[in-house]
């Protein structure tokens, strides 16, 4: 196991059977306002790239105007299911996701494909909260959304990686708390799920996701900054509800990056303090 000299989002931590949170290696844009680091340098627009957008939007409305004025008789009969179901995978469904929770965990999740997909979004939710980064927190997080057997092979390992070293490299004392005056920020922010295997008994499923990591603070060296990645999960049916066997991560898909300037230290610190996280369904 190594943490490596500066870890990805998830790839830093990791025990034997998967990854955990960590910092990004991204693009930080300079900051233009003095004694920021969160100032936001905005990348000038060329006349071109403006040509292209426009371009671009003419296009979309044009294709949008033709659609709506399409006859419903262009369809061929029965089309219309199937094609919702491979171009939207992760579309409501309006089943209940959950029933309960296990602390601040989601739990009592549906037997079934969709109940897997929620699942491993709301795991993937939880193993890239900060409580991560705090020893009680974590090994209560692994016991509740692991199997038995994988979290008591984790539980070392995970201790190890979650190291005073590592967390020292965070910018966090060695009990994962951040200076005073800053805040730790780590979320995972699933985008979709999808399965590539189900059965009654076990399922696999991969949640791609943004991740954020940093610390906000007017003297912060790593600001928070955005990492996209994909989380794939072994799940098992145990117990009534959806554990994690194994997990593992790998970079990307990752969109081009906009021209949104970055907020200051306050704006990041005051919106990670006045906006909660969802419980994800299918």
């Amino acid at each position: 196991m190594s943490l490596g000299d500066e870890p990805g989002y998830g790839d830093a931590p990791r025990g034997e059977d998967g990854g955990y949170g960590g910092t990004g290696q991204t693009r930080t844009r300079l900051p233009d306002r003095a004694g920021d680091v969160y100032g936001g340098a905005r990348r000038g627009r060329s006349s071109s790239r403006s040509l292209v957008t426009v371009v671009g939007v003419v296009v979309l409305l044009i294709a949008a105007i033709a659609f709506a004025n399409r006859g419903g008789d262009e369809s061929p009969s029965g089309a219309g299911d199937s094609d919702k179901a491979k171009t939207a995978p992760t579309a409501a469904s309006g089943e209940q996701p959950v029933q309960s929770k296990a602390g601040d965990i989601p739990a009592g999740f549906a037997h079934s494909d969709q109940g897997a997909q929620s699942a491993a979004a709301n795991y993937a939710v939880a193993l890239g909260s900060t409580g991560m980064f705090k020893k009680a927190s974590r090994h209560g997080i692994v016991d509740t959304i692991y199997t038995s057997a994988a979290a008591s092979k984790l539980q070392g390992p995970m201790d190890e990686a979650y190291s005073t070293s590592f967390l020292n490299r965070m910018g966090l004392n060695a009990d994962g708390d951040a200076p005073r005056g800053s805040t730790f920020v780590s979320r995972t922010v699933p985008v979709g799920t999808t399965v590539s295997h189900y059965s009654d008994s076990d399922a696999k499923v991969s949640v791609w996701y943004m991740g954020l990591i940093g610390m906000s603070g007017q003297g912060s060296t790593d600001p928070v900054h955005s990492t996209w990645k994909t989380w794939t999960f072994e799940l098992q049916w145990s117990g009534d509800d959806w554990k994690i066997v194994s997990d593992s991560q790998k970079d990307g898909p990752a969109p081009v990056p906009g021209d949104d300037q970055a907020a200051t230290s306050d704006e990041i610190s005051k919106a990670i303090e006045e906006y909660g996280g969802f419980t994800y369904a299918r």
